[in-house]
Formats: C-alpha cells, sequence, structure tokens
C-alpha cells in the first residue's frame, strides 16, 4: 500500500512539495484554505533575476523543474533588466495559477481547495490526523497520514497585520473570506520564531503592490507592454527615504533606486516595486495622475505582515522536535520570493515521501546555490542579528554571500557540471 503525505498550505511551496512527493512514489493530497493556489505568487511574478537563475537551473539539473518550466511557459517578459536585477522574468500572474493546478492533476495529487487546516491528533511527538474546515460543505474532516508537510506560510491573520503593520490590507490571502491561516507547526507544539526588523519589532511587510494597468498613461500602458518595465523618477519632494525601503520583506530593493523612482513591472497589471505608496502622493507623479491599487485593495497603507511564525528545521527541511513533519517556503526561514519557495517545498515534498517509505532523507551540498542558501539561511537564524535580515537568491545579503563563494554563474554548462561533479544529477527524478 502506498504511503500518504498530506501537504498543508497551497503556494508555490506547497505545490512544489506535493509534486515532488508524488513524484516520489507516494499518494498526496494538498490542502489549501482558499479557492486558489499559489499564495502570494499570485500577485508576484518575478523568476531568474540575479542569482536566482543558478538556482533555477541547478534545479532542472536535479530534476526539480517542473515547476520552474511551467512560470517559464507563462512568461509575458524574458531575459529583461530593472534596478539591481538582471535577466528576470516575469510570469503572467493570471495565467500562472491554472497552468499550476493543471501540471499537480496531471500528476495525480488530489487537491482540496477552500479546505482550511484548524487541528490535528499528536501522539507523542508524531501527528497522526489533521482535521480541515470546508468553506463549501462539510467540516471538521479528519485526514490520516504517514506524513505532513507544513507550508502554510507566515502572513495573517488579520490580527497581526493589525499589532504589527497598519491593519487588514484586504490583500490576495483574503483572510476575512476563507479564515485565518493556522500554523500546524504551531499546533503541534514547535517552538516558533519571529523574524524582525532592524529595530527589533517583529515581522516584515510584503513585498510589492500591483496597480491597475488601465489607470496609468497610455505612454506607460505602452512601454509596459513592449518592454515589461517602466522607470519613472519621482520629484524630489516626494522621494522616500531609503531607510524607509528597510520595512519590506524583500531587501533586495532597499536600493536608493527605488527611493528616487517609480519602478513597474508588467506582470499582467502593473508591479509596483515598493511595499506602498500614499494614493494622494503617488497621484501626483507624472502618468500615475488616475492611478488605482489592484492589489491589495488598501495597497495606500501598507500590506500584509509576513514572518510572524517560522518553524525550527534541519537541512533536509525536516521540522526539529516533531517526528514526522517537514516544512518549505517562509514557515522554513527569512527566505523571500517563489524561486525560494521552490526549492524548499521541493526537497521537503521529496524527502517527506521518503521518510513515509522508510529511506534515507538527504540535504542538497551546500557546494550548490540552493544548498548553500537552505544552510545559510538557516545558520543565520541562530542568531538575533540574523533574525533581523531577510534572505533571498536575487539579492541582499544572500546573493553577495553566493558571489563570494563563487556560486552565482549564467552559464547553463557550468552549473550542469557542477551538479553532477556533486552527485546531485536527476536527484529529485531518481
Amino acid at each position: 500500500m502506498s504511503k500518504v503525505v498530506v501537504v498543508v498550505g497551497g503556494g508555490w511551496s506547497g505545490c512544489s512539495a506535493a509534486l515532488e512527493a508524488k513524484k516520489a512514489g507516494c499518494d498526496v493530497e494538498l490542502f489549501e484554505r482558499t479557492d486558489m493556489l499559489l499564495g502570494t505568487g499570485l500577485v508576484g511574478g518575478i523568476m531568474r533575476n540575479n542569482g536566482r537563475y543558478t538556482v533555477t537551473e541547478e534545479m532542472l539539473a536535479m530534476g526539480g523543474g517542473d515547476l520552474f518550466r511551467v512560470a517559464d511557459a507563462q512568461a509575458r517578459h524574458t531575459n529583461i533588466e530593472f534596478p539591481g536585477h538582471k535577466h528576470a522574468n516575469l510570469y503572467d500572474v493570471s495565467r500562472i495559477e491554472p497552468a499550476v493546478r493543471d501540471v499537480l492533476l496531471s500528476a495525480g495529487v488530489k487537491l482540496h481547495l477552500s479546505s482550511r487546516f484548524k487541528d490535528l491528533t499528536l501522539n507523542q511527538n508524531a501527528v497522526s490526523s489533521v482535521v480541515f474546515d470546508e468553506y463549501h460543505g462539510k467540516s471538521d474532516e479528519r485526514i490520516e497520514a504517514d506524513v505532513f508537510v507544513d507550508t502554510t506560510g507566515t502572513a495573517g491573520p488579520m490580527g497581526n497585520c493589525s499589532k504589527y503593520g497598519n491593519g487588514c490590507a484586504m490583500c490576495v490571502l483574503r483572510c476575512p473570506t476563507f479564515g485565518p491561516r493556522v500554523s500546524l507547526c504551531g499546533k503541534a507544539g514547535a517552538a516558533e520564531i519571529m523574524g524582525m526588523k532592524e529595530d527589533g519589532s517583529f515581522g516584515a511587510m510584503s513585498g510589492s503592490c500591483k496597480l491597475h494597468k488601465d489607470s496609468l498613461s497610455e505612454a506607460i500602458q505602452q512601454q509596459l507592454d513592449q518592454t515589461g518595465v517602466v522607470v519613472i523618477p519621482i520629484p524630489q519632494a516626494l522621494q522616500k527615504s531609503l531607510e524607509s525601503l528597510g520595512q519590506k520583506a524583500c531587501q533586495q530593493y532597499a536600493l536608493k533606486e527605488f527611493a528616487e523612482n517609480i519602478i513597474l513591472l508588467d506582470t499582467g497589471h502593473a508591479k509596483l516595486m515598493s511595499s506602498y505608496y500614499p494614493l494622494h502622493i503617488l497621484r501626483q507623479i507624472p502618468g500615475c495622475e488616475n492611478a488605482r491599487f489592484e492589489d491589495p485593495y488598501s495597497g495606500g497603507i501598507g500590506n500584509s505582515m509576513r514572518y510572524l511564525a517560522l518553524a525550527p528545521r534541519d537541512n533536509c527541511m525536516k521540522v526539529e522536535g516533531l517526528a514526522n513533519v517537514f516544512c518549505g517556503g517562509e514557515k522554513a526561514g527569512l527566505l523571500v520570493g517563489h524561486t525560494e519557495a521552490i526549492i524548499t517545498g521541493s526537497l521537503a515534498g521529496r524527502n517527506a515521501a521518503r521518510f513515509a517509505q522508510g529511506k534515507s532523507v538527504d540535504a542538497i551540498p551546500t557546494s550548490l546555490a540552493c544548498g548553500f542558501g537552505i544552510a545559510y539561511v538557516r545558520k543565520s537564524m541562530q542568531t538575533e542579528a540574523g533574525l533581523k535580515k531577510k534572505y533571498t537568491f536575487s539579492g541582499s545579503v544572500l546573493f553577495d554571500k553566493m558571489k563570494e563563494s563563487n556560486l552565482y554563474s549564467t552559464d547553463i554548462g557550468e552549473i550542469g557540471q557542477r551538479v553532477a561533479a556533486a552527485g546531485m544529477s536527476g536527484f529529485f527524478a531518481s
């Protein structure tokens, strides 16, 4: 009889975990509390920029690049540059979710949407079953499994956004409709960790907003469609301070160019590369006189608060203190981005399946950028200074460390040779 893996949370990380666990031979059930997969991936859209290019190609060489191929296939623009970032792809946020859903269903993953995790049964330090509420239909459905993967994220519920931010911003997570996020690791008694800002306060504001493209000038719309990027100088009197960018989770954009300019990317809507911009100020910037926020709807005051429920884990993505729980995405640490979520989720799903089957679990070697990042973030989070930083392969401290370690490359042949030398070719496919 096949072993059963339950994945709780259907963002990029949960989807990748479910897919890899299925490929590894388990029956997989994926539960997502809203009516769509991908979570913040529904409003993100940036792939392959800077070091993310390297780790994407590593994952492809290791046989774990299925969802990266989906994102590439849905790209509106490829190989673009914007301040501080090179060779980026921008996927279409309106088309990506059905494409990912089709891949999971075709693989045989059983999807449960509008199903919110609420409770579990714990025998000693092992989870034996989980309970879900369904938005439509029956409630208190109990599911038994051999192994569980927590990819519930770290954002929400609304109370956290009010306590650590500016209140509920009516973002794509939609807590008022589908209920607040509940952490599987937290319910099971794992000693969860809270990330901090530089001033010592908890959490970080989600990175960017979407503007309704039709609310911008025709010139901006045309340039977005043609090139994917628009950079608009901000009059000096309206500029944010560089320090104000530090409240963002996405520290790779805490550059002076983002303080001095409105930077827009075309992901189907106009992605505003700033945590928030008060509407009365935004509309004073040329071309934005009629601007309207598409997401979050309260984008003029802020965004969702994140990094409030991090799970302690090892470099195989197994949660410390729990016998049969793995984790990925933001649950796995102060990692920022879709690429980072896919990598950690893929490793969690692969190892969860192997654990269920009584096989060994493995870490990715630190000679590869993927493994280096997973290990570096875990080690950094053991210090207070490390808890005040955010980590991404596309910039800031982790990308700097990648370059220092000579792990950043855009040479696909070189990346493939490095994966082979590490003995990791086909790691996810085997």
